[in-house]
């Protein structure tokens, strides 16, 4: 059995070796159109400010690895340009030679992943304009730094990346300017939790300009970056991180009957198969099963994107696993402070039209008394009818991470609020007060 995966990276590689674990005499052949296999970009960040000291440190498996261990025919520099479903052949060119290929498959995985989106703005041909997505976009930014005295950095995009990146190059001593087009930072918190959000950033030192659209960008004679131009004003600058959103990298799968959502992510089932006979999709270029809101959504992540791969690789090798869905979790760390999600937001319900209820709250992350307790500011929703819980915002100092945990199981179980005052959560004065902070607001509910 020949089996070919499209994605070198997080779910491509997940999948290779739940095949190779499955199935003893399997051949696989992986098309990466990079030259780095199965690393971590969520540790990109912390690249940049020098936390993590090499972009090597993020790799998990080298591509050596992979060709002589496990035997897997990992190619690198290999663009995927068409797929002939019926004829199971794969269309392609070598990045570097600009030779055609062709590879035929028993069973297919399009593990393709995301690309950075790049607004049609006037300018972007300067040099000095970046996305964040590879390790190769990592050391452009980093060898630009080192190059030219960069002293104002402007990020075009409030998003998770866009103030990760933030807090980065402020870490490096950089004037960072943050531009936002709409009226918050941190689209998938709600505006009321997003102000926290915004307020640490002002205090840390960043420029935060809500409201205001990006234009265009206007270079200096080298040909380089110098100005920002938005709607309400222009920005002087030595270099730009745009980070505006991803978009599912299929354009390759235009020509076959391949279903796709409107932002091109790619219908699964929890099997992992397309509605194509022997092709499967997983991780960010497909869609996830989102448990709360019912429906097949796409929150492109590292943890679904290897949970899937793993899935895919199995039911590809003829072992019926199923992926069981998403609550919407997430966490980041921003200076100070951790912000974390789960579930749905105020307005994911409102656009679902689910009738919620919301609790808030503003309380200490552990025992009153016990040194050393931050604040946190919690927001939860629950089914005005069911008494379902539906999500939870945490903006905090301290202790965020394992609240967000319990309402991710709480959410996978469906489980009510009032349920919460069941749970025996750990406590000891360091960590926690005799109630959790989630029990507290469960006792409030109606």
């Amino acid at each position: 059995m020949h089996y070919v995966i499209i994605g070198g990276v997080a779910a491509g590689m997940s999948a290779a070796m739940e095949i190779t674990r499955t199935d003893k005499d399997a051949r696989i052949t992986v098309l990466e159109r990079g030259d780095v296999y199965s690393y971590g970009q969520c540790g990109l960040p912390y690249v940049v400010s020098e936390l993590i000291p090499s972009t090597d440190k993020l790799i998990a498996r080298s591509i050596s690895t992979f060709r002589n261990k496990y035997k897997i025919d990992a190619r690198t520099y290999t663009e995927v340009m068409n797929i002939d479903v019926e004829k199971k052949v794969i269309y392609g060119f070598h990045v570097l030679t600009a030779e055609n290929f062709e590879v035929k498959y028993d069973k297919l995985l399009i593990a393709s992943g995301t690309d950075p989106i790049m607004p049609d703005w006037q300018g972007t041909e300067f040099s000095g304009i970046y996305v964040m997505k590879t390790i190769d976009d990592t050391k452009d930014i980093i060898a630009e730094m080192e190059e030219f005295d960069i002293s104002n950095v402007t990020i075009v995009g409030g998003g998770y990346v866009g103030l990760e990146m933030a807090e980065s190059f402020v870490a490096l001593g950089k004037n960072v300017t943050l531009i936002q087009r709409g009226s918050q930072v941190a689209n998938i918190f709600d505006e009321d939790m997003a102000q926290h959000i915004a307020e640490e950033a002002e205090d840390n030192g960043v420029n935060l300009r809500l409201g205001e659209s990006v234009t265009g960008f206007q270079g200096n004679d080298d040909w380089r970056v110098s100005v920002v131009e938005t709607d309400k004003g222009s920005y002087e600058t030595d270099l730009v991180l745009v980070s505006v959103g991803v978009e599912a990298n299929t354009t390759f799968l235009e020509k076959t009957k391949i279903q796709k959502n409107a932002q091109g992510a790619i219908f699964v089932n929890e099997h992992m198969e397309t509605n194509v006979k022997d092709v499967y999709a997983a991780g960010d270029c497909a869609t996830q099963y989102h448990i709360v809101k019912n429906l097949d959504d796409h929150i492109p992540l590292g943890t679904t994107s290897n949970k899937q791969g793993r899935i895919a690789g199995a039911n590809m090798a003829g072992n019926p696993l199923k992926f069981r869905g998403i609550v919407g979790t997430s966490i980041i760390k921003f200076f100070n402070l951790t912000l974390g999600r789960t579930g749905v937001t105020e307005k994911e319900a409102k656009n679902l039209n689910i009738p919620y209820e919301v609790l808030t709250s503003k309380t200490k992350s552990h025992a009153g008394y016990y040194p050393g307790a931050g604040i946190l500011y919690i927001k939860m929703l629950y089914h005005k009818e069911t008494k379902e819980i539906l999500g939870v915002q945490i903006i905090g100092e301290k202790g965020v991470d394992k609240r967000i945990d319990v309402i991710a199981t709480a959410l996978y179980n469906k489980m009510k609020v009032k349920q919460l005052l069941d749970l025996d959560l750990a406590y000891s004065p360091p960590y926690n007060g005799v109630w959790d902070p989630l029990q507290q607001m469960a006792k409030k509910a109606k």
